[in-house]
């Protein structure tokens, strides 16, 4: 069940209705909780098992560490936690992609191996609420917070169904503390929850699905990648590039806005990205409930904070290789691929190079000009347009051909057709300009500052062109990570 598709909106409807009769709290959230669960068996009923025995293991691993003060014991448990959540995230998402790395490195050794595939599904999810689950344990670990008294809290907070299968990340002071108090969603709440949904919609259905994808995806096929020109490869990266955001913001659109229907408030997972100056400003902005989890558990865990303020030679390469590291994990987060591993560890090295700049020459003046800044973002878009080469292409061979065609190496190659381009150009240009438009106005507010006729002929076109789309529900992107 996606968003985009009838079911959802029937099943959306039936469960707003079922919260809002006049029952006691307690029975509202077990209603979302059921309905949390129907919505994840929708895909697979079996795998709810595993959700559950997710939520359960944390949940009594997070007790007994506050229960206990021996650091053993504590620590012990902690690894019990880590080792459950990451060791089924790595079966499932991982298990074919190591069994074939590891023949392949026997095969270079000179021994024949051929390991049979697991063939796994992966859980619908998986990525999103193991790491919600973690977030949890480690806080309590490390005293950030108590656990939980009430299970059915916790749980509904694993398995919130706006969020449950692809973000944002939710931490647990961010949603448990919402379901002591009764929720119910006033007017304004319920209006700007249903157009957030409309505008989700509209994102992912119609400017993603239909205007974006067809060009990135003829582009990127595995027949065709790299034998465009020079001009064409890069509009088709554009095209890309723009289709990801209108797919996965479309989605945290959707889920912020379906949860604040219920009275509950989700942490916004984009600030206008590609209005960036800089990839540290970048990953500030870019799905930031993954960014903001891999630099609180990962990097600090690594001492990364505690190494940035060493000022010797061996203290700066230390901090360079430990963010090289963070970022090579978000890449493997993403997916079991080396392109993936490859767009991750670029943009480690983005921040690397960026940080370094900023050490040698961070208070020159001339870097803090309007035409600094512009060039700057410019410069940071473009590259961020080199590394989702490998975000989007099947394997690495595919991802430097396309990368050749971009700097020049096939100038007799295959031109894209001239609305694709138009229409490409134009969308990006517009959503750029918008970002930077938006850089410094909440988005809600710029709203609220409209004349209710604008915006109810805004939420109308929506509505309509949704409408008009219709036909099969693609699944969302970040839908197989």
């Amino acid at each position: 069940m996606v968003f985009n598709s009838a079911l959802f909106v029937l099943f959306f409807l039936v469960v707003l209705c079922l919260y809002s009769l006049p029952i006691a709290w307690r029975s509202k959230k077990f209603i979302l909780l059921l309905a949390s669960y129907l919505f994840y068996a929708a895909w697979n009923a079996p795998f709810v098992v595993l959700l559950w025995f997710s939520t359960l293991v944390d949940w009594i691993v997070a007790k007994r560490i506050h229960a206990t003060e021996e650091k053993r014991t504590r620590r012990g448990l902690l690894l019990c936690s880590l080792c459950v959540n990451l060791g089924l995230l790595c079966v499932f998402k991982y298990g074919d992609f190591l069994l074939a790395n590891f023949a392949g490195l026997l095969h270079l050794m000179g021994f024949a191996y051929q390991p049979l595939e697991l063939g796994l599904i992966l859980p619908l999810g998986i990525s999103f609420y193991t790491f919600q689950t973690l977030s949890y344990t480690i806080d309590v670990y490390r005293g950030n917070r108590k656990p939980g008294d009430s299970f059915l809290d916790y749980s509904l907070y694993v398995t919130f169904f706006p969020q449950l299968v692809a973000g944002p990340i939710v931490r647990a002071k961010e949603f448990i503390d919402q379901c002591i108090e009764p929720k119910r969603a006033n007017v304004h709440q319920l209006s700007w929850g249903i157009f957030l949904l409309t505008l989700g919609l509209f994102q992912k259905a119609v400017l993603a699905d239909v205007l974006l994808a067809p060009t990135a995806e003829a582009a990127f096929h595995v027949d065709v990648a790299g034998q465009l020109e020079c001009f064409s490869a890069w509009v088709a990266t554009m095209a890309f590039t723009s289709q990801v955001f209108f797919d996965f913001s479309g989605y945290s659109t959707c889920a912020i806005g379906a949860a604040l229907c219920f009275g509950f408030r989700l942490p916004n997972n984009f600030n206008h990205p590609y209005a960036s100056i800089g990839f540290t400003d970048f990953w500030n902005r870019w799905h930031i409930s993954l960014s903001s989890w891999i630099r609180d558990y990962v990097f600090v865990s690594l001492g990364g904070y505690r190494t940035s303020l060493a000022r010797s030679r061996w203290g700066t390469l230390r901090l360079f290789w430990i963010v090289l590291f963070t970022m090579f994990l978000g890449g493997l987060w993403h997916g079991a691929a080396w392109t993936m591993v490859a767009w991750g560890v670029l943009h480690g090295l983005y921040l690397v190079v960026e940080a370094g700049c900023r050490k040698i020459g961070g208070n020159i003046s001339i870097f803090k000009t309007t035409p600094s800044l512009v060039l700057l973002g410019a410069g940071t878009f473009a590259l961020v347009l080199i590394a989702n080469v490998f975000f989007r292409s099947p394997s690495l061979a595919v991802a430097w051909s396309h990368l050749q065609s971009m700097f020049g190496g096939h100038p007799k190659g295959a031109l894209l057709d001239s609305v694709d381009v138009m229409l490409t150009t134009s969308l990006t240009g517009l959503l750029i300009v918008s970002h930077i438009w938006l850089r410094r106005r909440p988005f809600n507010l710029t709203f609220d500052r409209m004349p209710i006729p604008v915006v109810s002929a805004i939420w109308a076109l929506m509505l309509t062109m949704v409408a008009i789309v219709g036909g099969p529900s693609n699944a969302f992107i970040y839908f197989q990570f």
